[in-house]
């Protein structure tokens, strides 16, 4: 799966294209006849694009990639928190965003497009994430990085082969967007324009509530708000987990396995000392006599670069390694001069030679004891994703015959049990100990709520290459808590809620007479706090001034309009102050910005048209009960249907 390869190792040219897409389809572009054909294919197949099969695996770690951006960009802090709806929205888009990297790539074979194995190699060679400390490909780190992410590397070059095609493929639809200059102007103007405010804030907390709340009271509250005071569903399940994780910690590795795997990866617990280094080359001694009595301090590099002249060579290297000097004997000069002094004149094969050590990174070597756990994880980890598929059949049938009690326990599956609520939590308010990453956990929680109380378990697949099953034992229904059962927590909310008005009916004070008078700056007697904000643009937003002011002061059209509104657990009133409108001349790179920006989004549009009719011409073939299944795990829902 292109995304996840785009995802996990490289930002990549066609990753940034498909993302575009994928954001661009979310407002305009539904999943269309997508969800809607029955067919018969292979369980771990979600749909099929031609030739081309969309795993079930790849569908869960493309979804398991845009959780978290997703709930990141709603200001969530744990994925779990989306609500069922948006994560079966976001579900059908991504499965969506994979269709149209299947129909690009099939559109790229029908026209021929041939990526020879070199460029392949080339492009497997340049990703950042399979170099060593040394900037070179390393092969143990690509080895190691496959087996972290369950990839094959005929499947990495499949991938990138398939990226390479689409690149030429897409490149000229893109090469074809023109942004009209008034379009550009427009937003330049609204995005690259400062604002100025005042503002004051009412916290919740500043208000001092001296009244007690009577008993009429408080349960008049509790009546009103029941939402507040309600106990969830708690269910006792027990779960078993099957991965390589859980086989590995059954796996012994010798001591002789592991020193292997140390020195086979020795440049990268290995590093020797770097240095930055600034060097001058130039033809003659006296002129590089010259040049050091010139170079004074560290500051001074510019100074020596414009005085060294048309034939001389000036560079600054940052980082070098003693063996990537190309002369041995200045090698040796560079590593043994101190650091921030001026050396030289140094005759070199070049010529004369004037150089200053500005950085030192010592060599670090990091003993085998310190990464042997880590180097045992790793080797068992890999074996163990050998013996996962002969596991997972072992488990399927142990189930089968006498369900979770009958796994063998020298299978490597974890076993746990308790009660948790719908977020994963014990009573406790402690995150159940379930064995997996956050992905996988939040994929079983959901089954826990999904599956009918004695439902015979059945073993699944998961993100990140769990495999787990559920039995779920008891349910304790949620339910209101009475009056009595809420206790303190209802005095506690009642003051709460009597803060919350009190600033509210302050700010509002603040607000009218702000409005009546020209703004804060300007009321008598003057109201204490306010505070005068530097200049801030939709492009720049402060992180002193709440988003939800932002929000609202970009609406305001004049100086001394002034807005109030809640902000956290305080309330905020601010005045436009100034607005200033850029000049493009003076401005630049953000107008060359913008105008790029806009050439992005319109290729978008154009791409998106594209992918549009390649679906007319391949029609996507789903796998709707596969789907399904996926969908119920992201959701937590038995009747997630996959029609429009």
């Amino acid at each position: 799966m292109l995304s996840f390869l785009c995802r996990v190792f490289i930002d990549s040219w066609v990753g940034r294209i498909i993302a575009g897409l994928f954001f661009l389809a979310f407002i305009g572009w539904g999943v269309g006849d997508v969800l809607m054909g029955i067919g018969t294919e292979r369980a771990d197949v979600a749909a099929r694009v031609g030739g081309r099969p969309i795993l079930v695996q790849a569908y869960q770690n493309a979804l398991q990639s845009e959780m978290p951006q997703v709930a990141q960009s709603m200001h969530l802090s744990d994925p779990s928190q989306i609500p069922p709806g948006t994560r079966e929205e976001i579900a059908r888009q991504v499965l969506q965003r994979l269709v149209l990297q299947a129909e690009i790539a099939e559109a790229a074979d029908r026209h021929d497009l041939i990526v020879p194995d070199s460029v392949v190699r080339d492009e497997i060679f340049s990703i950042p994430a399979f170099k060593g400390r040394d900037g070179h490909f390393d092969r143990a780190l690509l080895n190691a990085r496959l087996r972290s992410t369950g990839m094959s590397e005929g499947r990495l070059v499949d991938l990138v082969r398939q990226e390479q095609a689409s690149r030429v493929l897409l490149q000229p639809i893109r090469d074809g967007v023109g942004v009209p200059d008034v379009m550009v102007r427009r937003l330049f103007d609204f995005e690259a324009q400062t604002r100025t405010i005042d503002l004051v804030r009412v916290p919740f907390a500043s208000q001092q509530v001296t009244a007690i709340p009577t008993d009429a009271q408080l349960a008049r509250y509790h009546a009103n708000h029941p939402w507040e005071f309600h106990a969830p569903e708690y269910r006792h399940a027990r779960i078993v987990v099957l991965s390589a994780d859980t086989i590995g910690h059954q796996i012994d590795i010798s001591d002789a396995d592991l020193h292997k795997a140390y020195e086979a990866q020795a440049q990268t617990f290995n590093a020797p000392e770097r240095r930055n280094v600034q060097i001058v080359t130039v033809p003659t001694q006296e002129r590089a006599a010259a040049l050091r009595a010139q170079w004074a301090d560290a500051g001074s590099w510019a100074l020596v670069q414009k005085n060294a002249g048309k034939d001389a060579a000036a560079v600054e290297l940052p980082g070098v390694r003693q063996s990537d000097v190309p002369s041995t004997d200045l090698a040796k000069q560079i590593f043994s001069a101190p650091a921030d002094a001026t050396q030289g004149p140094v005759k070199s094969e070049g010529g004369w030679v004037v150089f200053r050590v500005t950085g030192v990174t010592p060599a670090h070597v990091t003993p085998f004891d310190e990464v042997k756990q880590a180097l045992h994880d790793q080797i068992a980890h890999g074996r163990a994703q050998a013996l996962l598929g002969d596991r997972v059949q072992k488990v399927q049938d142990a189930i089968a015959g006498g369900g979770l009690d009958a796994i063998p326990a020298d299978l490597g599956a974890a076993a746990v049990s308790g009660e948790l609520d719908q977020n994963g939590m014990t009573h406790e308010g402690a995150p159940a100990p379930i064995p997996g990453g956050d992905a996988a956990r939040q994929a079983i929680v959901a089954r826990i709520f999904s599956q009918a109380k004695g439902a015979s378990p059945e073993l699944v697949q998961g993100p990140d290459g769990v495999w787990y099953a559920v039995s779920v034992d008891s349910v304790a229904p949620g339910h209101d808590l009475s009056l009595t059962e809420a206790g303190p927590r209802v005095a506690a909310a009642w003051q709460a809620e009597a803060r919350r008005h009190m600033a509210d009916q302050q700010a509002t004070t603040f607000y009218t007479q702000a409005a009546g008078q020209g703004g804060l700056a300007h009321v008598s007697p003057a109201i204490a706090g306010v505070e005068h904000s530097q200049p801030i643009s939709p492009m720049q937003p402060s992180p002193e001034i709440p988003r939800e002011v932002a929000a609202l002061i970009f609406r305001l059209d004049h100086p001394g309009q002034s807005v109030m509104t809640q902000a956290g657990d305080s309330y905020v009133i601010a005045t436009l102050t100034a607005i200033n409108h850029p000049d493009p001349a003076t401005q630049k790179p953000l107008y060359d910005r913008v105008r790029a920006g806009l050439a992005q989004s319109m290729g978008d549009d154009i791409e998106m048209t594209y992918g549009t009719a390649l679906e007319g011409i391949v029609k996507p073939k789903p796998n709707n009960s596969a789907i399904r299944a996926v969908m119920t795990e992201v959701t937590g829902s038995q009747n997630t249907g996959t029609g429009q």
